[in-house]
């Protein structure tokens, strides 16, 4: 009778170990997961993000892992396709078990996958997007990085439009969520300074004659026009200005700070401008330590590393900190518990400083402008936002052992 108690004691003891056990926590690794578009329209950022995600993982690893557990990131492909997205988060939630879902492309991605995380428990670490519903309503599971297209927007045109004395300040902007985020964060920008748009057109994603919106805006005197495009409209609006010899201030956001811009778009685009958040990251001409890392991923991957895979690489390393100070009993509670007093200083990156807390999911809503000049990405101004601090140039340095 004995010996039957305890095995049925043993047992109970084994249950409850189990039920308590972090998903994705072993005794020697954290499992990542992550959803990327890897064969769909924007499948060249999600390669880049992805890239950028391993090359931090691998760095962590050769230095001990995150407190002797090593990191295993499984990426899922999208197609940038929402349905997918979601099937994607089961296979990564329910069948691998992941312990976090890291750096989600996509907005409607996103808001698809997180009920099936959020089910589990399963947190959403700084998803690559910058919609305000990465972190709006709250939910303690949410945590985004991303200054808005809307704070960017707010925050950038005023200033902009103030600096070139500008008259009569235009916007062109896609016409769905996307591109109304742009309208309303440069209407409210504007409003500041006592201005309000002259004239207003937009058009149908996937576009791509834009003659009439720039022949409008030329007529209306229009001296700034604010971009609500991505990459092919970005490139379109701008060179059909050119052609007509049409020069005005052009002003996008983060969604057309990319190489592609200057790359595609060639002599054209210098002169236009961009909020950003990180350098993109060439491999000559930029500061030692971003132009050593920019080679080193090159020599990893035979490619030139982008914006994204900076993206994807700082997501990692900031996953990488606030688990390493949650300590050896890794689980959701211990990571959130850490994120609420969480302060992001800037890497050799030049990021914004991230902070949270137990109600502030946003780390920050500050960005900056870069402007192409000479075919290239320049950085021309301090962070501007409510959480903007003044920037320091942090030294370089790898990843912390943890």
């Amino acid at each position: 009778m004995k010996t039957k108690t305890a095995i049925v004691l043993a047992s109970l003891a084994l249950t409850a170990t189990l039920s308590h056990a972090q998903q994705g926590v072993s005794k020697d690794e954290i499992l990542l997961g992550s959803i990327q578009d890897l064969s769909g329209p924007i499948a060249g950022f999600g390669k880049q993000a992805r890239l950028g995600m391993l090359m931090a993982v691998d760095e962590i690893n050769e230095q001990g892992g995150v407190n002797g557990r090593k990191l295993k990131l499984i990426v899922e492909d999208s197609a940038y396709d929402p349905k997918k997205a979601v099937l994607a988060a089961q296979k990564l939630v329910n069948q691998d078990k992941i312990f976090m879902m890291v750096g989600h492309i996509g907005t409607a991605q996103n808001l698809a996958a997180m009920p099936v995380q959020f089910e589990k428990n399963v947190i959403n670490f700084f998803p690559i997007t910058a919609a305000r519903e990465m972190y709006e309503p709250f939910n303690k599971l949410k945590y985004s990085y991303a200054a808005t297209y809307y704070d960017q927007m707010r925050n950038a045109v005023p200033k902009l439009v103030k600096e070139k004395n500008a008259k009569k300040a235009c916007v062109m902007y896609q016409d769905d969520d996307f591109g109304l985020e742009i309208l309303k964060g440069g209407e409210d920008g504007l409003k500041t300074i006592g201005m309000e748009f002259a004239e207003k057109t937009s058009y149908k994603r996937g576009a791509t004659d834009f003659s009439s919106q720039i022949s409008k805006m030329q007529a209306g005197g229009c001296d700034f026009i604010v971009l609500g495009t991505i990459i092919r409209e970005t490139i379109g609006a701008i060179g059909t200005a050119r052609k007509l010899g049409y020069n005005p201030t052009f002003l996008g956001s983060s969604a057309s700070y990319t190489d592609l811009i200057h790359k595609l778009g060639g002599k054209a685009m210098d002169g236009f401008y961009s909020t950003m958040t990180v350098q993109n990251p060439y491999t000559e001409g930029m500061s030692g330590p971003i132009q050593f890392w920019a080679n080193k991923y090159k020599t990893k991957f035979n490619e030139d590393p982008t914006v994204f895979s900076v993206y994807g690489y700082t997501i990692i390393t900031s996953f990488a900190t606030a688990a390493g100070r949650a300590g050896k009993n890794l689980n959701t509670e211990s990571f959130i518990k850490v994120m609420d007093t969480m302060t992001i200083e800037p890497d050799f990156f030049g990021g914004a400083v991230q902070t949270f807390s137990a109600t502030k999911r946003l780390g920050s809503d500050a960005s900056r402008l870069s402007q192409i000049q000479d075919g290239k990405w320049k950085t021309v101004s301090d962070y501007f936002g409510s959480t903007a601090k003044p920037a320091a140039t942090p030294a370089a340095k790898a990843p912390a052992k943890k």
